[in-house]
């Protein structure tokens, strides 16, 4: 399916969806990925958020942000850990009430396309992917990640296949040689990288402005409703966070099982991810002003694109601070 042509009928989805209940209050369902390692998730495991919080906290995993989206449309999702800032922002877009709660993870070289090697494509001979078929995320981190390479290298999408395809599927199909080119995060990029290589490096996509990080995100009115829950869960999901730095080698073994991945493979990936601090997410390098301005600029690209029919004039009233800033008194 065509990049746009699935992007619309993601916000049809989204349209079609009946306005986000409110969990009941003895419990929520959180949203996840699996091969995605987090220090959240030795509180997950360990039950933490469920005494914290004082409710049963059940956990839902998903292959793409953009089916957190809607998730969280129809209820059964109340708190997204980790979703991509691009589907986030589709939904948006869409209208769909969601905000920002949270800065979860940076991890530009955890996000990324992969040439198949036998092509012997890299940087200097990115025009030849024009013709080529591409196995993509639509919608997601990795989906803007190759919209925003592919402008770099001046090549021209609309001459090549992209396929639609949630990263364990397109790391097979490109394993059995069947794509050029595939795109995708965590686990399923280690499996591609085996195969080709990719184009950028993630401090070379910094350089040119494709920032790649994810946030906590929920409906607006489970904020509204339920804020010092989603304080509290976010005060866990912080001291957690701050414990990796001192306690990793505790915290690994459990991390790692959680995520279906090898203690080896987990701390590779964790390598490369960056946890923010509460202090600087409140400040005007992320939530503060960065965010809301980043997130206006992915909404006017894809618009661009003709990804989406419309952005958004403002992206200020999708990020809400004020459960991370009572978490920070906690």
């Amino acid at each position: 399916m065509k990049a746009a042509s699935r992007i619309s009928a993601l916000l049809a989805g989204i349209a079609m969806v009946a306005t986000v209940s409110v969990a009941k209050a003895d419990e929520i369902t959180v949203g996840y990925f699996l091969e995605w390692p987090m220090p959240f998730q030795y509180a997950k495991v360990k039950g933490l958020y469920d005494e914290a919080l004082g409710m049963k906290v059940n956990w839902k995993s998903f292959d793409a942000g953009t089916a957190m989206s809607a998730a969280m449309a129809s209820g059964d999702v109340q708190i997204s850990v980790s979703q991509g800032v691009p589907p986030f922002v589709v939904a948006t877009s869409a209208g769909q009430d969601l905000q920002v709660a949270d800065i979860a993870v940076v991890y530009n070289d955890n996000d990324n396309c992969v040439v198949k090697a036998a092509l012997e494509i890299d940087k200097d001979s990115a025009k030849e992917l024009e013709g080529k078929k591409a196995g993509v995320p639509i919608g997601t981190a990795a989906h803007y990640g190759f919209l925003k390479q592919m402008e770099h290298f001046g090549v021209d999408v609309s001459t090549m296949e992209v396929v639609d395809m949630a990263p364990p599927d397109g790391a097979a199909a490109f394993a059995q040689g069947s794509l050029d080119m595939v795109c995708g995060w965590g686990g399923s990029l280690r499996r591609m990288m085996e195969h080709g290589n990719v184009l950028l490096t993630g401090e070379e996509k910094d350089a040119i402005g494709i920032s790649v990080y994810d946030v906590t995100s929920v409906p607006a009115s489970f904020a509204a409703e339920q804020s010092d829950v989603l304080a509290k869960f976010l005060k866990v999901t912080a001291d957690m966070n701050a414990k990796w730095l001192t306690d990793s080698e505790e915290m690994l073994p459990v991390i790692a099982n959680d995520a279906g991945m090898s203690e080896e493979d987990a701390a590779d990936t964790l390598k490369g991810f960056q946890f923010p601090t509460v202090e600087a997410q409140l400040s005007d390098k992320w939530l503060g002003k960065a965010t809301p301005e980043f997130l206006k600029g992915v909404g006017d690209f894809f618009k661009e694109q003709g990804n989406i029919p419309a952005s958004r004039d403002t992206y200020d009233g999708a990020v809400n601070t004020g459960p991370l800033a009572a978490a920070a008194k906690m």
